[in-house]
């Protein structure tokens, strides 16, 4: 059992980044769905498809490298975690590598960019760093 499902999700991805997989299957949430989505709209990975198996399904994260084979996709750091939770004021929302990273942050309207939720005026807790 895993008490952590976020982490092994970041985990997940940081080793098959390192072992040079084209992609990675992870078992399917909604929060793990919208991280997903949002590493893909941010760019630092290809796709994500969400596959229908039963009893939870899987998602397919395909991953990005540039035309030497490097990674987009350099670092994976989990935040807030089950044992210590990390808020953030609106007014404090982390910046990650003087804004090369984006923070991912679980607000009252969603998960969501730090970027996003300094735009909305919201605070929340701090999910993970992706660089």
């Amino acid at each position: 059992m895993n008490t952590d499902p976020i982490a092994d999700m970041l985990t997940r991805i940081r080793n098959a980044v390192m072992a040079r997989h084209g992609s990675v299957n992870i078992p399917a949430s909604k929060i793990k769905r919208q991280i997903a989505d949002i590493l893909k709209n941010e760019g630092f990975v290809k796709n994500c498809i969400l596959e229908a198996k039963k009893p939870q399904g899987v998602i397919k994260v395909d991953l990005r490298y540039d035309e030497k084979g490097n990674p987009l996709l350099l670092g994976l750091k989990r935040v807030s975690k089950p044992g210590l939770r990390v808020y953030a004021h609106k007014d404090k929302i982390p910046s990650v590598y003087g804004g090369i990273g984006t923070s991912i942050i679980s607000t009252s309207q969603g998960i969501m960019t730090g970027d996003n939720a300094k735009r909305k005026g919201l605070g929340g807790e701090v999910l993970c760093y992706v660089w």
